[in-house]
């Protein structure tokens, strides 16, 4: 009999426990959505629904009635979760296009290009990595404000939509590796900097590109403070801060959790189909930084 590999089998059991914790809190959010918010203080330790029903959906969607919502201890406010979603949509795929795009055209002349002060200019570039976004958060509000920008789908978008250091950083590392016979090749055939950008450094970038693309999108997705602080009027209110408003909608001093966690899904559910149909791209990620 082959001996046992016990480094082996703890490395499974270590892989298996981080993937219970991981994937638990999406069960419990799953239990707590199907459950009645009057009997969950009752059943707080149960691993399945208490009192199954699907009343949480029903009230976050508008279906039920005051008086279904209040009998089941729920919420008697509702989210318009069309309406925030079609506002997130709309705001995450301005900045994933704007950023991805601007971003690739900086990290190709950074990498591609020979001007003075090149590589001081992208010193100083990724450089603000280090400094913490709460920082420029006043300025940009003073700045939005002064514009007259806020409560407005640009507002919430212009100070993520031209490129951020990381995407640049990111780009840049896969423009660096692609062989400069190309770029001669192409000029032999009289393209200039643009054509070559476009024509042919852009389609074989597809996989990074695809890959930064889905990083900012679900980053813009999650986002909440700033489309807080410039999005509060209910026509560009986003779903991440429609949470936060349903969850204030308390009529008896406590949060309607089970109302919370069925809109909490509604929510996620995008980003969880977007990340199971393509995250085998942000996991190539790693390779196309150029980190060995």
């Amino acid at each position: 009999m082959a001996s046992i590999r016990w480094g082996r089998v703890a490395g499974w059991a270590v892989l298996v426990l981080v993937m219970v914790a991981t994937l638990f809190p999406f069960y419990w959010m799953l239990r707590t959505s199907f459950s009645s918010t009057r009997s969950l203080a009752a059943g707080a330790g149960d691993l399945l629904p208490v009192d199954f029903t699907l009343g949480a959906y029903r009230r976050v969607l508008g279906l039920s009635s005051t008086a279904e919502a209040v009998a089941e201890g729920g919420s008697t406010g509702t989210v318009d979760f069309w309406l925030y979603l079609r506002n997130s949509i709309v705001v995450a795929t301005t900045v994933t296009t704007g950023q991805v795009f601007f971003s690739s055209m900086a990290a190709y002349a950074f990498a591609r290009l020979r001007w003075p002060g090149r590589e001081a200019v992208f010193t100083i570039f990724v450089t603000a990595l280090m400094v913490p976004p709460i920082f420029t958060t006043l300025p940009n509000f003073v700045l939005i404000k002064d514009l007259g920008l806020l409560n407005t789908y640009l507002g919430i978008v212009l100070p993520h939509l031209l490129m951020t250091p990381f995407a640049v950083f990111f780009l840049r590392q896969f423009f660096l590796g692609i062989n400069a016979s190309v770029e001669e090749a192409a000029r032999l055939d009289g393209a200039g900097h643009v054509r070559t950008f476009f024509r042919i450094i852009l389609p074989m970038s597809k996989g990074p590109i695809s890959t930064l693309a889905i990083l900012v999108y679900i980053t813009s997705w999650n986002d909440y403070f700033w489309p807080l602080l410039v999005g509060k009027a209910e026509n560009v209110r986003v779903l991440t801060v429609a949470l936060g408003v349903f969850r204030s909608q308390t009529p008896q001093g406590s949060p309607d959790w089970a109302g919370l966690m069925a809109a909490t899904l509604f929510a996620a559910l995008p980003m969880i189909v977007l990340f199971a149909l393509l995250g085998r791209r942000v996991i190539d990620s790693i390779g196309y930084t150029g980190v060995k």
